[in-house]
């Protein structure tokens, strides 16, 4: 009993003392768990304190980013502003001066005016003088010869028949002769079209684009390091690309339009993209090509469908989208096609002729134009065998090779096309005066100043709109040099025919020269 009373007790110590020591490690564990929380508590504060510093230190540098290039664009748009302002103070200051020489030469003008109003006075009581001198003289001389003024007249006259009738047939052979020199007529016209065909330079419009930019800084990209980019830009083109002292300009010259027009998409591409080098330049030609010749079958496509004609080859419809970039004596190839087309449609619908082919024919009658090979054939027979080739109707083929009377017409349609050719070709307005008519004119312009007595040289200046008479200031004093300024002015504008108006300046210089010896 004793034994099982001690089991008890120790059992009970036993517990006593195990809750006492689980109550202890219990709490121990406690305090070090809150030690440990407080730890990464504080741990966690200072990491977020630091995150909240990193980002407002990336805010503000954002913010100092963002407010350089607001700075940066402010500035641009400032010195923009300042550019166009000098620009436009310049522009003003040439304006201001243009008035101020404007209202200059008014001023002379009038004082000019006024003296030869003054001299014109003077010069109807002189004539008024001459007439009542001339009078007498004719009195005198009735007197002296015995026969009146209407006797003295038919002798005259039946004398100077006769020498009129000589006169008469040497001028004939002469004019005769001008006749065979003037006969090379047609081979000039030859010459025209072979030099369209072959499109050599006849004139700087045919021959010559403009390409604007805007400042030199771009005119130095585009030229690259010792002319670089200009090689590779000609030599992908064809075209010579000329740059000199214009400003904000380049010019591209090339006898074929096609290129020409390449060359300045391909160029616009380059200074709009703003990567200019030889890889990117070839690169940009070879799809600017590949776009034109698109452009090239878009537009003869629309041509034939705009005309209402059906089943063209498409080759020939490839040749009609480049008439585009053709002209002929300063006429668009494809417009002046288009208006024979239509024009050959009208006069074959009073005829009662076929319409769609009469149409076909007059679109095609210039095709020979088009190509840059064979050279040597007339540009109507060279049409006429590419219908043949692309299976053209027989009547549209004749009336191509016709149209020039190169080859016999043998169909309805042929007068026709070429009828409507030269109405579209002589319409007013349609074609530019030649080189040739343009220097004879010229010619003709100092030729007429120098008819005058006294007149020493003569020149025509600025393309024909300023003519400068030098005339010998032994024969002709100041006051007779404004009265031949006036005379030739009104010989030119009864005589003439030129565009605008034509400045008549009149030189005399006095010259004095004395020699030591």
């Amino acid at each position: 009993m004793e034994t099982i009373i001690g089991i008890i007790i120790g059992l009970v110590i036993g517990f006593a003392v195990g809750r006492y020591l689980l109550r202890k490690l219990l709490k121990k564990q406690e305090i070090t768990a809150q030690n440990k929380a407080k730890k990464i508590l504080k741990e966690a504060e200072q990491e977020a304190e630091l995150m909240k510093k990193n980002r407002m230190l990336e805010a503000k540098e954002k913010f100092l980013h963002l407010k350089a290039e607001h700075e940066k664009e402010v500035n641009q748009r400032n010195n923009t502003l300042s550019q166009k302002e000098n620009s436009l103070r310049q522009k003003e200051q040439s304006l201001n001066q243009k008035l101020e020489n404007a209202n200059r030469e008014k001023q002379e003008i009038d004082n000019t005016r006024k003296n030869l109003e003054r001299q014109i006075e003077l010069n109807e009581k002189k004539q008024e003088e001459v007439d009542q001198l001339k009078l007498q003289h004719i009195k005198q001389l009735e007197t002296i010869a015995g026969l009146s003024a209407s006797e003295a007249r038919e002798q005259l006259v039946a004398n100077l028949r006769e020498e009129a009738r000589t006169q008469a047939m040497s001028q004939i052979k002469d004019i005769v002769d001008e006749a065979k020199l003037t006969a090379n007529k047609e081979a000039k016209k030859v010459v025209i079209q072979t030099i369209q065909r072959t499109a050599t330079e006849s004139a700087i419009e045919n021959t010559v684009s403009i390409f604007n930019i805007e400042n030199d800084e771009i005119k130095g990209r585009v030229i690259g390091r010792e002319g670089r980019n200009i090689r590779a830009l000609e030599a992908a083109t064809g075209v010579e690309i000329i740059v000199d002292d214009t400003p904000e300009a380049i010019i591209l010259s090339g006898f074929d339009p096609v290129r020409r027009e390449i060359a300045r998409l391909a160029l616009h591409r380059l200074v709009t993209d703003g990567r200019i080098h030889p890889a990117r330049i070839e690169e940009v030609v070879a799809k600017t090509k590949k776009q034109i010749e698109d452009e090239i079958v878009e537009i003869g496509e629309r041509t034939v469908i705009d005309l209402g004609i059906h089943g063209l080859h498409p080759e020939l419809i490839r040749m009609v989208g480049r008439m585009r970039y053709r002209s002929s004596y300063g006429q668009n190839l494809l417009q002046h096609s288009r208006e024979v087309a239509n024009f050959c449609a009208t006069m074959a619908a009073e005829l009662g002729l076929n319409v769609k082919l009469a149409k076909r024919a007059g679109l095609l009658h210039d095709i020979g134009k088009v190509p840059d090979d064979n050279p040597e054939l007339p540009h109507a027979i060279l049409g006429m065998q590419l219908a043949e080739k692309y299976k053209e109707h027989p009547e549209v083929c004749n009336a191509i090779g016709a149209h020039h009377d190169e080859i016999e017409m043998t169909s309805l349609i042929s007068p026709i096309v070429q009828a409507c050719d030269a109405i579209s070709g002589a319409r007013p307005g349609a074609r530019r005066e030649v080189v040739e008519s343009y220097i004879k004119r010229l010619k003709e312009l100092e030729e007429l100043a120098l008819s005058y007595p006294g007149v020493e040289k003569t020149f025509a200046i600025q393309a024909g709109r300023e003519l400068r008479v030098v005339v010998e200031s032994e024969k002709v004093n100041d006051a007779q040099a404004e009265i031949l300024a006036a005379d030739i002015s009104n010989r030119i504008q009864t005589e003439m025919t030129y565009p605008g108006q034509i400045k008549v300046t009149v030189i005399r210089e006095t010259r004095s020269v004395s020699f030591a010896k």
